[in-house]
Formats: structure tokens, C-alpha cells, sequence
């Protein structure tokens, strides 16, 4: 098993991390209630899906 000889520097280790950062998670508007959800997904809030229900969503 290969082992390293020398040490790696702050910068090198740095530069490995540098796309470790999490991203933040892009929201957009229900069509039908202006609800901010995940794109591609059906509303949670109306079951709603591009223009059409597609869940049956009970209220309390």
C-alpha cells in the first residue's frame, strides 16, 4: 500500500475541500396556491402538479 512521503500543505488540503460547500436548495412557486416547493415535484401543500392534481391531499 502506497503511503505518503511528506506532508500536504493547508493550501493543497484546502483546495481539495473548495467544492465541499453545501449549495442552497432552489425553491419555486406552486401555479396553483404561490407555495415555494422543490422543482419537479408535486405541492405538498394542494397536490398540485404542472397545472393538474395529482395527490388527493386531506385537511385536518
Amino acid at each position: 500500500m502506497p503511503n505518503p512521503k511528506r506532508r500536504h500543505s493547508k493550501t493543497r488540503r484546502a483546495n481539495r475541500r473548495a467544492h465541499d460547500a453545501l449549495n442552497t436548495q432552489s425553491l419555486t412557486l406552486c401555479a396553483n396556491c404561490r407555495e415555494p416547493i422543490a422543482p419537479h415535484r408535486a405541492c405538498p401543500k394542494c397536490g398540485y402538479y404542472r397545472g393538474r392534481q395529482v395527490q388527493v391531499i386531506q385537511e385536518e
